[in-house]
């Protein structure tokens, strides 16, 4: 036998169809609970992409009351985003509310006992 050498093979691999959505509007559900779509969580990003938030959420669905949700140590920065709000850029928001809490986390790796987390919610209401 004479050198042989292996000839790869490339398979066509079958692309899966794309489905084409027809440009037909299709209904949605109406809208249960509109406290849902009014609630932010408040993380780890800077006060002010909360502030962005706020502001968009009150003004784009014409809300009266928004809800800032945050535990651990994102509770200072939901303060911050709050008052930020209030102070520089809605002078008719008022704080209505302020729910204290806390939750128990799951034990970590290594751990035997679950933590205990502060939680906080701020209610922000326009007058």
């Amino acid at each position: 036998m004479q050198g042989r050498r292996d000839v790869k093979t490339t398979e066509k691999k079958e692309k899966p169809k794309e489905e084409h959505v027809d440009d037909k509007k299709t209904e949605e559900a109406p809208r249960t609970r509109q406290a849902k779509e009014n609630i932010v969580f408040i993380g780890s990003k800077p006060p002010m992409s909360y502030v962005l938030a706020i502001i968009t959420s009150l003004s784009a669905s014409n809300a009266k009351e928004i809800t800032l949700k945050a535990r651990g140590r994102a509770i200072s920065t939901a303060v911050d985003a709050a008052e930020i709000t209030r102070r520089r850029f809605m002078n008719d928001l008022k704080v209505s509310e302020i729910a204290l809490g806390t939750e128990e986390m799951p034990a970590r790796e290594g751990e035997t006992r679950g933590r205990m987390t502060s939680t906080m919610e701020i209610k922000l209401v326009r007058e």
